[in-house]
């Protein structure tokens, strides 16, 4: 949850103003095979 949050709190920011169209995958590296 505490990940998922500081996304969103990043994309709500204007540090992510240069970000569109982006796919963001919060999953704990588990896509990595971790």
């Amino acid at each position: 949850p505490q990940e998922i949050a500081n996304t969103i709190l990043f994309l709500a920011s204007s540090h992510a103003s240069h970000i569109t169209l982006q796919d963001i995958v919060v999953d704990g590296g588990s896509t990595l095979g971790a």
